[in-house]
């Protein structure tokens, strides 16, 4: 067996600031259950406290990327053979439909939509942002790209004061249906 067929397939989660990023080893542990290799990326914003960075890197076995390498660097992950961002913030959802490039999560963003490679994306949006004309349109020119959505999260509180399930295993039904 070559080296090339007995690789796990490598998966690029994209992490946003968003509250509910804290969580995001229930996704790496999701992925990793389901025989994925993991890397994580994450908008500068997002190293500054909204998730265990330490934690975060021991669990996959890899540095957390967040700043382009030179030039002269090896690429520290593989190609991905899927994308899932999660949580995607209502400025990464704009900026990417747009686009825009200015970060190390975004230009990844940018150009695997040029490449195939299946994208998922776990919107936390607040209501009154998404009900935002651009964001509706981000959306819209997004899908229109192959990127494939799991429910909207805003993380307002339930009826019974209590915050839903944010649908981190969603994001990976997403990536592997046919």
């Amino acid at each position: 067996m070559t080296e090339q067929a007995a690789r796990k397939p490598f998966l690029y989660i994209v992490v946003c600031a968003a509250g509910i990023a804290a969580d995001v080893s229930k996704l790496i542990t999701a992925a990793q259950e389901r025989d994925w290799e993991v890397g994580v990326i994450a908008t500068p914003v997002a190293m500054n406290g909204f998730f265990d960075t330490a934690a975060v890197e021991a669990q996959t076995g890899r540095p957390i990327r967040s700043a382009w390498r030179t030039p002269g660097e090896p690429r520290p992950f593989p190609a991905p053979d899927a994308v899932v961002v999660a949580p995607a913030t209502f400025n990464t959802v704009n900026k990417w439909a747009a686009g825009i490039a200015d970060t190390l999560a975004l230009g990844t963003l940018c150009e695997v939509a040029g490449l195939g490679v299946p994208v998922a994306v776990l919107p936390c949006v607040a209501d009154a942002l998404a009900s935002h004309p651009a964001y509706r349109d981000s959306l819209e020119r997004l899908r229109g790209m192959g990127v494939r959505f799991g429910q909207p999260y805003t993380g307002e509180p339930d009826e019974d004061g209590g915050r839903p399930e944010f649908g981190w295993e969603r994001a990976l039904d997403l990536v592997e249906r046919g």
